[in-house]
């Protein structure tokens, strides 16, 4: 759970409302929502975190390529 205190007791309320939102999307909270707002057969997951994987780790050897490279 993301919890966000004020810094002070003057602290404008949008600017605690925005850190809050920042809060959440570094948690992941919406992209949770979003992906548990249907259901999704076991098979489908485990398709999704295969190509997820994937993904990441062509991600990985790209930016190994570009380091040796520079």
């Amino acid at each position: 759970m993301v919890k966000v205190t004020a810094k002070g007791p003057h602290e404008n309320f949008r600017k605690l409302l925005r850190r809050f939102k920042k809060a959440c999307d570094n948690a992941g909270v919406m992209r949770e929502i979003k992906r548990k707002a249907h259901f999704e057969k076991p098979s489908d997951e485990k398709r999704r975190e295969r190509r997820r994987r994937k993904r990441e780790a062509q991600k990985q050897l790209r930016e190994e390529e570009q380091s040796r490279t520079a």
